[in-house]
C-alpha cells in the first residue's frame, strides 16, 4: 500500500512537471510567434493601428450583451453599472486614442544646444514589442480593454492574462479577441496563478499589471530578473476628507456613490472617511438617507446589488466587519449569495484591524477630526494611497492637502470620476503603483521614447578637440554654464 501511494505521488509529480514543461513550451512558442510578427513591421504604421482600434471598438459593441451577461454572472453587475464603469469607458478610451493617434505618433522637435551648434533634436516613439497584460477581477473587462487599446495604439503585440476569478467575462473576452485578432498579434491565455507565474518567466518586452500590492511585488521581481520595463496599477487605503465647509447632503451622496460601485470592490473607492467633528452627526444622518434612496428595499433585496467576488474575499470582509467599531448603519449579510450591505462603522482608530489593510468592500469606517493637522499627519504615516478625495468649499484647505499629502490622483467634491478623464494620467505612487496610463499617457506608457540628435556639417567648432588650450576652456565655460 505504501509503495502504491509512493508510486502514485511520483506519477503525479511527473505529470505536474510535464504539464509545466508543456505550458512553458507553448508560451515560449506563442511569444516567439508574436516577436516574429512584430519584427515584420506590420504593426508600425498609423493606418494599421487605427484599423485595429476600430476593429476592437466594433467588436465591443457587437459583444455588449454577452459582456453584460458575463459581468452579471461574475459580479452581479446591473447592465447600467456594467456600461457606466466597464463598457462605456473602454469605448470612450478607444475613441480618444483614434482621434489623437496620428498627432502623437509625429516625432517631437526639440531645440539643440549652443555647445553642439549647429544641431537639432527629435524624439521618436516606437513600440516595445510584445506586451503582457495581467488583468484583475473587479473590473475584468474595463481593466483589460483599456490597457489593450493603449498597447495597440503604440504599435505593440499583446498577450492578455484575464483573471480566473471572473471566468464568464474572461471567456467572452477570449472569444471576442480570438475572433478579431490573430494570436501572433493579440493572444489570450486563461488560467490560474500558476499560468501567471509561467507567463512572467517569459521574456516579454513590457509588463502591465493591475492588482494587489502583494502580487505587484512579485511581478516587479519577475520583471527585474530580465530587466523588463513594467507598469504596476495597485491600490491601498484611499482617504476621503469631509471638511465642515461643505454641502453635507451632496457630499454624502457622491461619497457613497463612489464607495458602493461594485460593492466597494474598486481600487480607488473611498476606503475610510475623516469627517470634521462639527458635521459628523449630520454626515451620518445624510448617509443613512442616501442609502435608503439607493436601496429602498434594502441592498440585500436589490437584484442589481453586486456580490462579493468569492468565498475567500467574503469571509475576509466578514472578519473585518466583526473586528471592532460601532455599526452606525447596515451590517447585514447573505452567506449564500456573498452579499454584504453598505455598512457605516464608527468608533475605529488606526490600531483596529479594519484600518490596517485595504477594505475592498462595502464597509466604510468614519474617523472624526478637529484639526486638519492631525489628518495630514495620520495619512502621511501610512503608505501612499492611490486616490484621495476632498469634500470642502475652502480653497486654501484644498490646496494645502494637495500640496502636503502624496497620492496617485484625486478629486475635489466628488469621487471616482477622475478616472474617466483621458487627459489626466491615472496611476499610483509608492506602494499604490508605478507608472500611469489613460489617453496619451497610455500611448506614452507603451512606447519607448527614442532621442535622436542631428548635427549640421557646415560648421565644426574646434575648441572641443584636443590639444586643449586656455581659450578652449574659457569657451566651454561660457557655453556650458
Amino acid at each position: 500500500m505504501i509503495l502504491n501511494e509512493g508510486a502514485a505521488c511520483v506519477a503525479l509529480l511527473h505529470f505536474v512537471i510535464n504539464q509545466y514543461l508543456v505550458n512553458m513550451s507553448v508560451l515560449a512558442t506563442m511569444l516567439q510567434n508574436q516577436r516574429t510578427y512584430f519584427q515584420s513591421g506590420a504593426t508600425r504604421s498609423a493606418a494599421f493601428r487605427l484599423k485595429q482600434l476600430k476593429t476592437f471598438y466594433v467588436a465591443i459593441k457587437k459583444y455588449e450583451n454577452e459582456l453584460n451577461e458575463a459581468l452579471q454572472k461574475d459580479l452581479n453587475k446591473a447592465p447600467q453599472e456594467s456600461y457606466n464603469t466597464e463598457i462605456g469607458p473602454a469605448l470612450s478610451e478607444i475613441t480618444h486614442l483614434r482621434n489623437n493617434l496620428k498627432g502623437w505618433m509625429e516625432p517631437q522637435q526639440v531645440p539643440g544646444m549652443i555647445f553642439s551648434f549647429p544641431s537639432s533634436g527629435k524624439i521618436y516613439t516606437e513600440p516595445y514589442g510584445s506586451v503582457l497584460i495581467i488583468a484583475p477581477w473587479n473590473y475584468p473587462f474595463w481593466l483589460s480593454a483599456v490597457p489593450i487599446a493603449g498597447a495597440l495604439s503604440a504599435g505593440n503585440c499583446v498577450v492578455l492574462k484575464p483573471s480566473e476569478l471572473a471566468p464568464a467575462t474572461s471567456a467572452v473576452m477570449k472569444k471576442m479577441l480570438e475572433e478579431i485578432f490573430n494570436p501572433e498579434y493579440v493572444a489570450v491565455v486563461e488560467g490560474d496563478a500558476t499560468i501567471s507565474t509561467q507567463l512572467l518567466e517569459q521574456s516579454f518586452d513590457y509588463i502591465f499589471f493591475t492588482g494587489s500590492t502583494t502580487v505587484g511585488k512579485v511581478v516587479a521581481q519577475a520583471a527585474a530578473k530580465n530587466l523588463i520595463p513594467y507598469t504596476l496599477e495597485l491600490g491601498g487605503k484611499s482617504p476621503c476628507i469631509v471638511d465642515k465647509e461643505v454641502n453635507v447632503s451632496l457630499a454624502a451622496r457622491r461619497l457613497l456613490w463612489g464607495k458602493m460601485i461594485n460593492s466597494g470592490q474598486t481600487c480607488v473607492a473611498p476606503d475610510f472617511v475623516y469627517v470634521h467633528r462639527e458635521v459628523q452627526e449630520q454626515l451620518v444622518s445624510e448617509m443613512k438617507k442616501v442609502l435608503q434612496q439607493f436601496y429602498p428595499q434594502g441592498a440585500l433585496n436589490d437584484s442589481t446589488y453586486p456580490r462579493i467576488v468569492n468565498e475567500k474575499h467574503y469571509q475576509r470582509l466578514m472578519t473585518l466587519l466583526k473586528s471592532g467599531g460601532n455599526i452606525l448603519w447596515g451590517g447585514k449579510s447573505n452567506d449564500t449569495n456573498h452579499l454584504i450591505e453598505p455598512t457605516i462603522i464608527g468608533g475605529v482608530g488606526w490600531n483596529d484591524t479594519i484600518m490596517k489593510e485595504e477594505i475592498f468592500g462595502p464597509l466604510l469606517p468614519l474617523l472624526p477630526y478637529d484639526n486638519l493637522d492631525e489628518v495630514i499627519h495620520a495619512v502621511n504615516t501610512q503608505p501612499k494611497p492611490l486616490s484621495l478625495y476632498i469634500f470642502s468649499n475652502n480653497k486654501k484647505l484644498q490646496q494645502r492637502i494637495i500640496r502636503e499629502v502624496p497620492f496617485g490622483g484625486g478629486l475635489i467634491n466628488d469621487t471616482i470620476e477622475h478616472l474617466g478623464n483621458p487627459h489626466l494620467p491615472f496611476g499610483g505612487t509608492g506602494t499604490s503603483g508605478q507608472g500611469a496610463y489613460h489617453g496619451k499617457y497610455s500611448f506614452d506608457t507603451f512606447s519607448h521614447h527614442k532621442s535622436v540628435m542631428k548635427k549640421g556639417t557646415w560648421l565644426d567648432l574646434s575648441f572641443r578637440y584636443p590639444p586643449y588650450r586656455k581659450i578652449s576652456l574659457r569657451l566651454a565655460k561660457l557655453l556650458l554654464r
